[in-house]
């Protein structure tokens, strides 16, 4: 039985159906959440708890630094290993939707995974309170986000009918409140750790996931419905087989991900080497103060904000004149101007080469040109895995829509570790020479398979 969205002629929340709010808060109150701890994470690790005195404390640690150390090949420093469990951590995070995906299309459904989901993520925070609990702290951080990531992005998705237009602009507008939430993360979370301490940062993230659940679940009824829900106590009843186009489309998202993986690389770096780095090649000195580093994060989340907001309004009235491109195309387009970004911190880096800071006005530059190109990439890539895959698969499907960032921040913690091993001009270089490879290969998939990805209802005939 296929979801149930709302009528065609419900506009009641920004021209889309008024479930689109509860889930955009919802997403936005566990974005807060999230990015609240993970602003505190590689910092909290290389200034305390990685540190003597800190680090003896963390149950299994010594057996889990083991491996991290074998699977890089030899002793870390602190800012490395503090990397490379960052990676980790980010990368793990986006690999487990495919898990929930699984669990709430074949047993639970879609709404008491994400509620046990949001549990297991509020535990996690407050778990970081303690260095003791600091891996089951992430073990429940991993395994939340896996239970309620994928899930309630697949039930924006079943708002809409499979040829109904808004869908592409309900993600943006989804992605929208998500940097809403990661505004609010660092000027609260991230304030409370650098200043008053880390543990207060963490208990901030935690009190926000519960009032995610909250909204969630009063919005209950304007969301699709749930299928496994509807189904218990009836006969199991055997899905339909998957078309020979269908199968096609599916093989060709899977395909897409390595690539969406290296194009995401030079955004989720922000979270990690360049927190570490922008304080020694960056002027952040403000009225004759010095912001906190997390605050960065914050700039961030306002630009991307803002430049959603211009990338919307511009794809509206170009809609007016001209045909609309597809997904793919400003995927494309998206990746190339996020080179731009990472151009202005390679520029800055060797503005800085000489010992003094470069001037902020580079990485102000960069946090808009990369906010301009994101904006026409995370979220239209949504639509595209929800508008092109298989109803039945649907939940599963944007889960591992979710294995790129898993991919791409794996690739990021490796590569932030080279951040003390090249000049910065290299380093960031390096990065726009990744994402200029993933555009140009998005563009060949566009020209060879694009009419494969722009499913029409006739699908559902």
């Amino acid at each position: 039985m296929a979801a149930r969205p709302p009528p065609d002629y419900d506009h009641s929340f920004l021209g889309h159906p008024r479930g689109l709010a509860y889930l955009a808060f919802t997403e936005a109150w566990e974005r807060f959440s999230y990015y609240g701890m993970q602003t505190l994470l590689v910092l909290y690790m290389a200034h305390q708890l990685l540190l003597p005195g800190h680090i003896e404390n963390i149950a299994g640690f010594a057996a889990f630094r083991a491996a991290i150390e074998h699977a890089y090949g030899g002793p870390l420093s602190v800012v490395a290993l503090a990397s490379a469990i960052f990676g980790l951590y980010t990368g793990l995070v986006y690999l487990t939707p495919i898990a929930g995906g699984i669990i709430a299309d074949r047993w639970l459904g879609r709404t008491r995974t994400i509620t046990i989901g949001a549990l297991l993520m509020a535990a996690g925070h407050f778990l970081m309170a303690f260095d003791v609990s600091f891996l089951l702290a992430l073990t429940c951080l991993i395994t939340g986000v896996g239970c309620f990531k994928g899930n309630l992005a697949s039930q924006v998705g079943a708002l809409y009918a499979t040829g109904d237009l808004r869908r592409a602009d309900a993600f943006q507008i989804y992605f929208l409140f998500i940097n809403a939430g990661v505004i609010a993360a660092p000027l609260t979370a991230g304030t409370l750790g650098e200043v008053y301490g880390w543990h207060y940062g963490f208990a901030a993230a935690g009190v926000g996931m519960l009032i995610s659940l909250v909204i969630y679940r009063l919005g209950r009824k304007w969301l699709p419905a749930d299928e496994v829900s509807e189904r218990a106590g009836a006969p199991a009843a055997r899905k339909p087989r998957l078309t020979r186009e269908e199968r096609t489309a599916v093989i060709l998202l899977l395909a897409l991900l390595p690539v969406l993986a290296v194009g995401a690389v030079g955004n989720q770096q922000i979270f990690n080497a360049y927190l570490l780095w922008a304080p020694d090649h960056i002027d952040l000195v403000f009225f004759g103060r010095k912001m906190p580093t997390s605050w960065l994060i914050t700039v961030d989340a306002v630009l991307s904000v803002s430049m959603l907001v211009a990338v919307l309004g511009f794809w509206r009235l170009w809609a007016r004149r001209f045909t609309e491109p597809d997904e793919i195309a400003k995927m494309v387009i998206g990746e190339f101007i996020s080179v731009g970004g990472l151009l202005m911190l390679a520029a800055a880096a060797y503005e800085s080469a000489g010992g003094q800071k470069a001037a902020v006005g580079w990485a102000l530059a960069f946090h808009v040109i990369n906010s301009v190109g994101f904006a026409n990439v995370f979220p239209v890539g949504l639509a595209l895995y929800a508008r092109a895959s298989p109803k039945a698969l649907a939940a599963t499907m944007l889960g591992f829509y979710y294995v790129h960032l898993f991919l791409a921040n794996n690739l990021v913690g490796w590569l932030g570790g080279l951040i003390e091993k090249m000049p910065g001009t290299q380093f960031w270089l390096l990065h726009a020479g990744l994402i200029a490879g993933a555009g140009t290969v998005l563009l060949l998939a566009r020209h060879l398979f694009g009419h494969v990805l722009a499913p029409t209802d006739e699908r559902e005939a």
